[in-house]
């Protein structure tokens, strides 16, 4: 049985900017063959199991030939996969999906197009100039800056005549001569102009000029592809529609050392401000099972008067094991719920039941001090959590009552690429580094190995609360920064004052 193609756009770079059915396509694919422009964010929202084929291309550096590509989506439908082929921006605008539509139609494998905002338009709206505008330009004209037959040569004469935008796709290897063809063919020497590099993205980056001298511009600002080229009067309106580089946090690097599971809501809230997030997750979460001891203490809940869910990863091994075995949140019936913070809380909520207690301050010893105004000793505690969680609050917890500690969960190194993260941070002179636990810390000092004394040195390492601060200093490097509320809201916090200092 045939599978399917999808050819979907994914946008100019900001993964949000995908479709909907971009996006569902993507949720659904068995195999994602994608490019260098596609978004890794995106390929983050594929089921488990799906292969991934990256066919990308930079100038002059194809890891694989279009035909090539055309080959690999045909065979991969023909075994009846579901395939998502992922280009940069739309598909049908400079990304040879037409040929791909082609190469399928003619061996009768069905396909369709999922449309995508193209560079060309998106991407000049995030530099802050609109593609077209009453006052300015009523048509625009999106070209090639590399044509199939290099010999061959575009219309000057028409293209420098027209009052339009001009937009040059994949051309900036090409300014030179775009330029000097312009010109030379009756076009304004003073025409503004304007190369958007990398174009939506955190990286975003944009040199102004004319026509006469955007070319020495932008070999002094060391532009290099992917690059829009846009000509026409409409760059004049950067200045007032520059919304996106005026973010707090736009063009700042932030390491994010968070569980897979739990950077998403975080590198999120950083792309909103405009931070470069760098995603190097350091811990993963190991759940134990089968686990016979939570099991059991599930099975007979009645007997514990309180439990305590001490991280959000802890309180949804609880609930889902509640649920597997075939239970639902009234087995709970008296027994009282404590949240260590407020993550913690609104993960219990998910599943039908409100905390009794939240501390004030978001650590064990806060939750101590609570507990001792309600705790007596003849009640007995739950508490199902890490292995490897600190003792503190067990043992103060055993000074009141009785007390049954259940493993629920490893939290183990994450596996990462430790000379990515050091050529990702090679030439930053100003970057923050993020820690929320002590083991995200000590993971980072073993994953880096002898290059993590450099980095940590020269970054501004920000910390979650004074439990993973003492650690830091406890090896010696300086904490810059402590959020004053020991959560991730907190951590944005601090880094929103860091932006308001700018």
């Amino acid at each position: 049985m045939k599978g399917k193609v999808y050819l979907i756009g994914a946008g100019p770079g900001d993964a949000s900017l995908i479709t909907l059915k971009g996006l569902q396509c993507i949720k659904e694919a068995d195999v994602i063959v994608y490019d260098r422009l596609a978004s890794d964010s995106l390929l983050e929202e594929a089921k488990e199991n799906c292969e991934f084929i990256y066919v990308g291309k930079k100038s002059k550096d194809h890891t694989k030939t279009q035909d090539e590509i055309n080959e690999i989506i045909y065979k991969e439908a023909l075994s009846g996969k579901i395939v998502a082929r992922l280009k940069g921006g739309d598909p049908y605008v400079f990304g040879r999906g037409g040929e791909e539509g082609e190469y399928l139609v003619e061996r009768n494998i069905p396909f369709e197009t999922v449309p995508g905002v193209t560079s060309s338009i998106g991407g000049l709206a995030y530099a802050g100039i609109p593609i077209t505008h009453r006052d300015y330009a009523s048509s625009f004209h999106v070209i090639t800056g590399h044509l199939k037959d290099e010999s061959e040569e575009l219309n000057w004469e028409a293209l420098a005549s027209l009052r339009g935008t001009l937009v040059f796709l994949m051309g900036v290897s090409n300014l030179k001569r775009i330029c000097d063809r312009l010109m030379e063919n009756g076009k304004d020497e003073d025409t503004p102009v304007a190369i958007v590099n990398w174009a939506t993205t955190s990286y975003q980056k944009v040199v102004e000029g004319n026509l006469s001298n955007i070319y020495e511009k932008a070999i002094k600002e060391k532009i290099t592809p992917p690059s829009l080229i846009v000509v026409g009067q409409v760059v004049k309106l950067r200045k007032k529609l520059n919304f996106f580089e005026e973010k707090l946090l736009f063009g700042k690097a932030i390491v994010v050392t968070r569980t897979k599971a739990q950077k998403k809501e975080f590198v999120n809230e950083l792309k909103k401000l405009g931070a470069t997030a760098y995603e190097f997750p350091t811990i993963e979460i190991d759940e134990i099972s089968p686990n016979l001891e939570l099991d059991s203490a599930i099975e007979n809940i009645d007997k514990y008067t309180h439990i305590l869910l001490t991280s959000v990863n802890g309180a949804n091994i609880f609930f889902k094991k509640l649920f597997s075995l075939g239970y639902d949140a009234r087995k709970l019936g008296e027994v009282k719920i404590g949240a260590i913070g407020p993550k913690t809380g609104k993960t219990i909520e998910k599943y039908g039941v409100r905390p009794d207690f939240i501390p004030e301050e978001h650590v064990s010893e806060a939750l101590i001090k609570d507990l001792k105004k309600v705790l007596t000793e003849k009640d007995k505690v739950l508490v199902p959590r890490a292995k490897n969680a600190r003792p503190y609050l067990v043992r103060e917890i055993s000074k009141i009552c009785d007390v049954d500690e259940v493993k629920t969960y490893n939290t183990i190194k994450g596996i990462n690429k430790a000379e990515k993260l050091i050529k990702f941070l090679k030439d930053k002179k100003d970057f923050y580094l993020t820690f929320t636990s002590p083991s995200t810390f000590n993971n980072f000092v073993e994953i880096l190995g002898d290059d993590s004394s450099d980095i940590l040195n020269r970054g501004k390492i920000l910390s979650i609360g004074p439990i993973t601060s003492n650690t830091i200093r406890e090896k010696g490097y300086e904490v810059y920064g402590e959020a004053e509320e020991y959560t991730v809201d907190g951590l944005i916090e601090l880094l929103v004052k860091e932006g308001e200092k700018q």
